[in-house]
């Protein structure tokens, strides 16, 4: 079943093309035909119901909820084949040995006096019918309770369930029963209880009728709690659903999906599967064989994922989950920015709205690069962050407050003028001091009546004069932007289409494209802009329960000071973001601590340096575990009936007889290790501990990324 709930509808075989008919006695045409020649088949709904109807057990963080079966959670003891089998063929032969004892009259004949009791005296005749038929009975009985002790004594039970027809069938768990009406999600009982009958009954035709989707189930949730929140009328609502069925609401796209999925994904819950938990002593138990999920849940805490290059950190994590979001996205519930490099394999152009191709000449859209701000202090702020955020102090309590400054110094007297922010080359002249663009804007406001910003573009000339200003070095950053491939974008005149961050109190879908091919310092300029904007426009928003989300696919040379502070508070807003590195040596070492305490949800791949693993082993801490110390020492039979007792022992057992002694310790051990890290994690496989939004928490996970 494919994970949207739909079936494909395309076929191998055509309708028949209908043959024309003669027409009827009085000049009648033919009847018109139900469907075009060569049309395909209509889709039941089938499909999409056994995906709404499915079971989706509350469960632990990180599981994948679809079709889970919840295990206990501590793991059952498991006795040794061996041991079990003899066990039960040795029960058998001493219930077999109790009954041939009682019915050859060895033990006496107390097991016959109840029935004795019971026989009346008219059945005294040993050859009576009635007497015959209530001994046989009684034998039974006596047998079935020698049978029913020592099977437990044996473990029949264990034997049946682990090698038993139970163990033999391989077919899936039985079809449930379909649900009662009044709790069928197929028949939108919330809509009906909150008196949208009509809508319901729409909603419930088109998806038994095979129109609807999981994206649209989405999406029309999603517009249901605006009604709830009070956003939206019912009656606008109805309205809706009533003339476009299945289709209302759209996203201003109209894309109902994606073009092509290559993950596996439920909305309902909003999980995409990313792999499979391994089923390793070293997992919960209530972990193992499960699938692991992830939804905005899980990423409104933040993802950062490490590993080497070829580890599957852009196709086993960041891919499904751009594609996850891009849903949610179709579905009204979230937005989402991806940013890359060029041909990383982020999905195709048609999953999004935008497509921002730094360097592109045929890219459609621009940058902004102030963040569509209009306030200098703010788009200084930002600006200063992604020139030179890399160069500050790398302590969390540093940051480039001295950048900000001569950036504000420069663009609010620029603004005043102009009524727009300066171009990159009009920048790169300011920054560095050029007498003709400082003249004329001296003298645009004194013409203006900007009397009182002359004192910032007065205390600008002054810095430059003294050595160290920090005016030279953002005059050099800003110069990597002020290269021919770049000449067209980052335009201010508005004669391009600059896409701002601002946009992202809408569901939109955008994937930037940075240029790696000898512009790798822009990149990461550009890197720390599109973060700096992205922590700026989503804890600004009024309306946060539209879950926004950052993919950053390499973030080497991105995280700052500033850039740690900024995915702190994404928590709180509603957002979120995910960040893959090929090493924590790309990162400041003061900051690797901050950082990784500032994403709830880590993920090591395999390949892991062992100091990369240090790193992780130190966040992940330690456990109290159960330690035995097992000593074991052989006991020698010198009596022939004890060596005989020890050879039995041995044949059942398959060990030789020892005394054991067995210390129990607590100790606190690492949960993984550093040289677990580095050299346990097989490859295509990862740990990953997560933190849900609500403080939930799931230890390091061995999972296997490619189940």
């Amino acid at each position: 079943m494919d994970s949207d709930g739909t079936r494909d509808a395309r076929g191998t075989h055509a309708n028949p093309v209908p043959r024309p008919t003669t027409p009827p006695e009085g000049g009648g045409v033919p009847p018109m035909p139900t469907a075009p020649p060569g049309a395909p088949p209509k889709p039941d709904g089938s499909t999409f119901l056994v995906w709404l109807r499915a079971t989706r057990p509350e469960a632990a963080p990180g599981v994948w909820r679809f079709g889970h079966r919840p295990r206990p959670e501590q793991e059952p003891e498991r006795i040794p084949a061996r041991q079990l089998l003899s066990g039960a063929l040795i029960a058998f032969l001493v219930g077999w040995l109790v009954w041939s004892l009682l019915w050859n009259g060895y033990l006496g004949g107390w097991w016959l006096l109840p029935l004795y009791l019971l026989v009346p005296e008219s059945w005294t005749d040993p050859h009576s019918y009635g007497r015959v038929v209530l001994s046989y009975l009684w034998y039974a009985i006596t047998v079935l309770v020698i049978m029913i002790v020592v099977g437990r004594l044996g473990r029949w039970g264990e034997v049946w369930r682990r090698y038993g027809p139970p163990a033999w069938s391989t077919a899936g768990p039985a079809a449930e029963a379909p649900p009662a009406p009044d709790q069928d999600p197929a028949e939108f009982p919330h809509l009906r209880a909150a008196g949208a009958h009509e809508a319901a009954e729409r909603l419930a035709a088109e998806a038994k009728a095979g129109l609807m989707r999981d994206v649209d189930h989405a999406r029309i949730n999603r517009a249901w709690q605006g009604v709830r929140t009070g956003q939206h009328s019912l009656a606008t609502f109805t309205g809706a659903v009533l003339q476009d069925g299945a289709a209302a609401c759209l996203h201003p796209s109209g894309e109902r999906d994606l073009p092509a999925r290559h993950a596996r994904h439920d909305l309902f819950t909003g999980q995409v599967r990313l792999g499979t938990t391994a089923d390793d002593p070293r997992n919960p138990y209530h972990y193992r064989g499960a699938g692991l999920g992830l939804g905005p849940d899980l990423l409104g805490t933040s993802l950062l994922a490490v590993g080497p290059a070829g580890s599957g950190k852009t196709g086993a994590v960041v891919r499904p989950l751009a594609e996850s979001l891009c849903l949610h996205a179709l579905a009204g519930r979230a937005s989402v920015v991806v940013v890359g490099a060029s041909g990383a394999g982020l999905g195709p152009a048609e999953a999004y709205d935008v497509v921002v191709r730094i360097g592109h000449p045929e890219s459609v859209y621009d940058l902004d690069l102030y963040g569509g701000t209009t306030d200098p202090d703010e788009a200084a702020a930002i600006l200063a962050e992604a020139l030179v955020g890399d160069l500050a102090d790398p302590h969390p309590g540093s940051d480039s407050r001295r950048s900000t400054t001569v950036l504000a110094q420069l663009l609010g007297p620029f603004r005043a003028v102009h009524d727009r922010f300066p171009s990159v080359p009009e920048l790169r002249q300011l920054l560095d001091g050029a007498p003709g663009p400082l003249a004329a804007l001296r003298k645009g406001l004194t013409d203006t009546g900007h009397a009182s910003l002359l004192r910032e573009l007065d205390a600008r000339e002054r810095q430059m004069a003294h050595p160290g200003d920090v005016g030279t070095v953002l005059a050099d950053r800003i110069a990597l932007l002020d290269r021919p491939a770049f000449a067209a974008f980052f335009d201010t005149s508005g004669q391009s289409r600059p896409f701002s961050l601002k946009a992202l109190d809408h569901p939109v879908r955008v994937r930037i494209d940075l240029p790696q091919r000898g512009h790798a310092d822009a990149s990461r300029i550009l890197a720390r802009l599109v973060l700096a904007q992205f922590t700026a426009a989503v804890t600004a928003r009024e309306d946060r329960s539209l879950f926004a989300c950052l993919l950053l696919d390499d973030a080497s040379g991105v995280v700052t000071p500033e850039a740690v502070r900024g995915i702190q508070r994404l928590r709180s807003a509603g957002a979120g973001a995910v960040l893959t590195l090929r090493t924590l040596d790309d990162v400041p070492r003061p900051l690797r601590g901050p950082l990784l305490g500032a994403t709830g949800c880590r993920m090591a791949l395999s390949g892991l340096t062992p100091w990369d693993g240090q790193d992780f082993a130190e966040v992940w801490g330690k456990e109290w575990t159960e330690t035995r110390d097992v000593t074991d020492r052989q006991i020698i039979a010198e009596t022939p009936a004890g060596k005989a007792v020890h050879m039995l022992r041995r044949v059942i057992t398959g060990q030789a007889p020892t005394a054991r002694a067995v210390t129990v310790r607590q100790v606190e051990r690492e949960r993984w290790s550093a040289s677990e890290l580095a050299h346990g994690v097989p490859p295509g496989h990862a740990v990953l501990s997560l933190t849900t939004v609500q403080g939930e928490h799931a230890p390091p996970l061995l999972v296997d990324l490619r189940a």
